[in-house]
Formats: structure tokens, sequence, C-alpha cells
């Protein structure tokens, strides 16, 4: 099936638009995102965890896929600590699913510069850009460019990629990823469920 090109027919899919933000939308999200995937035949499915209860979930829901689970990087929230529970990890491990913790594509050293000078570097600027569409759209995409950038997704197919607001996930995009470095071929092809608002 060609999802794009001359030719293709014009499509109307539904979306899901929730009136709030966060963990409550997760098992919506996943299966809306399940719901698409099988539609189209994608075969690569991104997610987005803290603790691991969300990537654990994504794990079951799509398993058989090429699921890979981004996590925070190690010291985002304190110095060598991972937020990822080592329960969950067994979990999402156990299920096939492939966990990828490396630099935030929206943080890193333009973080740093920011921390300790107080001026905020272009990844940044672009970080809250992205986040006028919500946070969990910004996430979606930075996780894209994270595994595409880690090898574990393909530039020539599209994956469903998936991110939240604070807990649990609450935005499911498709779209076609790139590398960072090529940020602006990234195309957003559908928007199957976020927020109104938040």
């Amino acid at each position: 099936m060609s999802m794009t090109g001359k030719g293709a027919a014009d499509i109307l899919i539904p979306s899901l638009y929730f009136h709030k933000t966060g963990e409550d939308n997760t098992k919506k999200t996943l299966l809306m995102a399940a719901k698409r995937a099988e539609e189209l035949g994608v075969k690569h499915i991104l997610v987005a965890t803290t603790s691991g209860k969300t990537g654990t979930l994504a794990a079951e829901v799509f398993k058989g896929k090429n699921v890979v689970v981004v996590t925070h990087s190690m010291g985002f929230a304190e110095p060598d600590h991972q937020e990822l529970r080592p329960a969950f990890r067994k979990k999402i491990e156990a299920l096939g699913a492939k966990i990828l913790t490396c630099q935030h594509a929206f943080g890193g050293v333009g973080r740093a510069v920011r921390k300790k000078l107080g001026t905020y570097e272009l990844e940044e600027i672009m970080a809250y850009t992205l986040r006028i569409f919500g946070q969990g759209t910004k996430v979606a995409i930075e996780i894209a460019l994270m595994a595409v950038d880690a090898g574990l997704v393909p530039l020539s197919e599209p994956c469903l990629s998936i991110g939240g607001t604070g807990e649990g996930a609450d935005t499911a995009l498709l779209l076609m990823p790139s590398n960072a470095q090529t940020f602006f071929d990234l195309r957003v092809m559908e928007i199957l469920a976020k927020p109104r608002m938040g």
C-alpha cells in the first residue's frame, strides 16, 4: 500500500483528541496506534518511557513488531541515576522490545549551556516550538530522531512514534523519521492522538 506519492488517494482517518494530558490516556493512545499500525502494515514502533510502565504496555500491545522503548538519559533526573526501573526493563526485554538510552536530541550540551550561562541554545528553542503542539508531540518527534541516530529504525519506512505529557502516553504520530542532522527531512504524516490542550 502506497502512503504517499502521485496517484495516492486522499484519506480520512479518525484522530483522538483528549480533554486532558497524561497517564489516563495511555491505553487509548496505544490501542489507537496499534489499530493504525495494522491497517498500514507499520512495523516500527517507538515509545517514550520514564519508569518503564508505558514501555512495558507498548511492548505488550505491539509484540512482534520492532518496538523501541526510549528512556531518559542516564543522569537526567539526578547524577548517576537511571529512571527506568529494573523490573520494567526485564519485562520489556522479555517481550522482545529494544531499549534505547542515549542523549536527548533536543537536550545535551545545549541544556548545559542554559543551566550554566542562563541562555537557551537552538535545540531547546526547537523543543519549545514543537511544544506548541503539545509536550507529547515534541517527545514523539525527538525519540524518532534518537532511534534513527542509534540505527534502530530505518529512514526508508514510516514508524509510529508515541510520547506523553508527564507520565504515560497521550500522543501518537505516524511519521517518516530522520537523523537529527537532517531534522528538517522528518515528516509528520498523521496525528492519531493528542491532547487538545496542555
